[in-house]
Formats: structure tokens, sequence, C-alpha cells
């Protein structure tokens, strides 16, 4: 991160967010003057007209005019304004003919919303570009007067500004005492200037982001089909995770475990020791199978989840990590199945990382309840470094999370500690 020597109220006049968002509320005026005439006067006369058949066409084209002046302004506000904003979804009708988009352009409410834009930004582009223009342009005239007061002597033939005036008396800023007063209250204006600017642009922010944007309806639909996308590729991942396991562990064994049996079946009535040696070898191979097989169990959903709960499960999973856990779980009672299949698969996969990568000697696992949310935190004192953007298994979790509205914080800076905190729904 960059470090400045001057404070942020001397830098925020040069800066070029400053300046860009002053262009922005500049910009603002003659726009929303088009904006405000064209669109009142396309529904003016399409309502004027719903008396006749001509009414509808003129009032739709008219709303989708007014949709063409969002993407004017939400294009304007991501260059200007740092602000990127989603375009609604189009207008489409069911039929695809001109009478089923009018009828859906007339039932949007982001086309409506559109034109309430159109007309409200009006009066508001006027006043912001009153105020912005009369502190930015007169405080830097004033701060720089003592550049260009001389104007005043040579080709104005009087003094210098003149403050005051009328049939008799007349008072002009030309002493040094003067100008550096003009100065210092110019000075003032520029660096209030910014302050005012940045309040101002947030209420284009605001009216961008509630009036040209998709609704919250259509952006938790769009969410929701995207976690379900989510949800749908994660359970596959796990049946093809499940189903390489078994195929290259657990089955691969049992085929060794079967053709070892039949070897010894075959040597017992010619070689009685060399059998009970491979019925021995046989027998180690049936452990290890097991063991496969309970590992993978655990990683499904082990039974101790099911029958004693998170913390007995949890302290299960810490036992088996390679450095000393300290498992910590208050809740006041189970949260639903799901969420706590979730929470322990989030929580084993993090100590699986701290065993992994972390280089630690020591993690603590923490779970309780904070309103109507379960909160999951898992910490150790290793290396540090863990990053989500890396395509890591953080990601995966991340993903796995948002798919049921959770939420996965990772702070780990370069040298440790590092600490994951999970958010998930209670029910």
């Amino acid at each position: 991160m960059a470090t400045h020597r001057l404070p942020v109220a001397i830098r925020a006049p040069f800066e070029a967010r400053t300046w860009r968002e002053f262009g922005h509320l500049v910009l603002g005026l003659p726009l929303s003057c088009v904006y405000f005439a064209l669109s009142l006067a396309m529904v003016s006369a399409g309502a004027g007209l719903l008396i006749t058949f001509l009414g509808i066409p003129v009032l739709a084209a008219g709303l989708a005019m007014c949709r063409g002046f969002g993407a004017v302004e939400r294009a304007r506000a991501r260059g200007l304004l740092g602000l990127d904003v989603s375009a609604p979804l189009p207008v489409r009708g069911r039929t695809g003919g001109a009478m089923s988009w009018m009828g859906a352009m007339l039932k949007s409410g982001a086309s409506w919303r559109h034109l309430l834009y159109a007309i409200l930004h009006m009066p508001w582009a006027v006043f912001a570009f009153s105020v912005s223009v009369a502190f930015w342009v007169y405080g830097w005239a004033l701060f720089t007067y003592p550049l260009w007061q001389w104007i005043f002597p040579m080709y104005a033939g009087q003094d210098g500004l003149q403050l005051y005036g009328d049939g008799t008396h007349r008072f002009y800023l030309d002493s040094p005492f003067e100008i550096a007063v003009t100065s210092g209250v110019g000075l003032l204006f520029v660096l209030a200037g910014p302050w005012i600017i940045r309040a101002l642009t947030a209420v284009d922010r605001l009216m961008v982001r509630g009036l040209l944007g998709p609704s919250r309806l259509a952006t938790r639909v769009t969410e929701l089909e995207s976690d379900r996308g989510v949800v749908v590729d994660t359970a596959a991942a796990d049946l093809r995770r499940i189903e390489r396991d078994l195929h290259d562990g657990a089955q691969a064994r049992l085929v060794a475990l079967a053709m070892d049996l039949g070897l010894a079946k075959e040597k017992l009535s010619e070689d009685p020791k060399a059998a009970a040696r491979m019925v021995e070898e046989a027998h180690g191979e049936v452990k290890t199978a097991l063991r496969e097989l309970r590992d993978l169990a655990r990683g499904i959903h082990p039974a101790v989840l099911t029958d004693r709960g998170l913390d007995a499960a949890l302290s299960a999973v810490a036992s088996r990590c390679a450095v000393p856990v300290s498992v910590e779980v208050d809740l006041p009672a189970r949260p639903a199945p799901a969420i706590e299949g979730i929470a322990y698969f989030t929580v084993s996969e993090l100590l699986q990382n701290v065993s992994k990568h972390a280089q630690a000697r020591r993690a603590w696992v923490e779970v309780w309840r904070a309103g109507d949310r379960m909160m999951l935190q898992v910490r150790d004192d290793g290396r540090g470094g863990a990053d989500v953007a890396a395509g890591s298994g953080l990601a995966g979790l991340t993903e796995r999370l948002d798919a049921v509205d959770g939420i996965l914080a990772v702070d780990s800076p370069p040298g440790g500690p590092t600490t994951v905190t999970a958010e998930l729904p209670w029910r």
C-alpha cells in the first residue's frame, strides 16, 4: 500500500478522483436536461395518445429510450465514479412479436425506474452543478488571486478585484494584506471543495444504484440460480471424488485381497505355511481397506456427527490433526442437519490445510452462535500467506458456503498467524 506524506485534506484537491467526480457533476447537467426533455415529451405524448392505439407504442418507445439513457448513465458512473452497476435484465416478450415486446416493456419495473431517474435527476443535477462549480471555480480563482491580480490595474483600469461598490464608494482588494486574506479564503474553499463534491456524487451513486440497476428480487434470483449451479457442481465433484477414492483405494485392495485368498486356497494343501502367510497378509489388507472406508465415511458424514453433534465430531477431527488443536463449541442447540454437515466439512478442510501447509505448532477451533448465524473460526500460529484468490481449497470452501448464504473471511498475513472465519445461517 502506498504511503503519502501529505495529509488527505491537502491531497484531495489534486487527486484524480476529485477531478473525475467534478467532471461527472458538470457533465450531468446538460445530459440530465436532454434526458428530462425527451423522456417527459415521449411519455406525455404516449399518455395523451392512450385513447388511441398510437399511445401504446409511443409510451413503450419512450420507456425504451429511458433504458438507453440508463445505459449511458451506468457507463458514465463506471468511468468517472468507479461505480459498477449491472444492467437490468433485457425486456423480452413471450412470443417475440412487437405487441408482446411493448406489453413486456410497459410491465417492466426497471423501465419505469429509468423514467423516474430521468425525471428526478434533472433538479438534482441543477443543484449539484451550481454548488460544485461555485465552490470549485471560486475557490481556485480566489486562491490564485495573487497570481492574476495584476490584470486589473493593467487592463481593467482599477486597483484590484472589486468587493463592494456603489455610486460614491468602491472597495478593491489591492493591498498585500487583502490579497493574502483573499487567497486564504480561496484556500478554504479549495480544501472544502473535494468533500462537497464527494457528498454530491454520493447522492448520484445512490440514484444510479437504486434506480438504474436490477431490482433486489432480480438480483436475488440471479444469486440463487448461481448458487444452485454451485451446489450441483459441488455435489457432482463430491460424487466423482467418492467414486475415485473407492475405485483407487478400497476397491483395488478388495480385488487384491480376493486374488490373495484364491492363491492361499490353492496352496493350502501343498504348502500350508505359505498359505498361512498369505492369509495373514490378506488380513492386513482387510484392516487397511476398512480404515480407508472408515476415513471415506468420515469425509462424507461421520456417524458421530449424527449421533452426538458438532462438538464430538470436531473433537474427533482435531484428534487426527498433525498439530495440537483446541476445540471450543458453544451452541445452545443443534443447527439444521445440512448446516451442521457443512460446518463439519469446513472445519475438516481447514484443519487439513493446517496439517499440510501451515507449518504451525498449534491450532484453535471455536464455534458459537450469533443471532441467527453460526460462526466458525479456525486459527493457527503457522507461516500464513493463505489466499482465497490463489485457486486453493479455500476458493472451493468459499463457493460451498456462498451456496447457503454463508461467508468465508481469511486473514493470513505473510509470517502468520492465520485466522479463517466462516459464517453460516443457523436455519
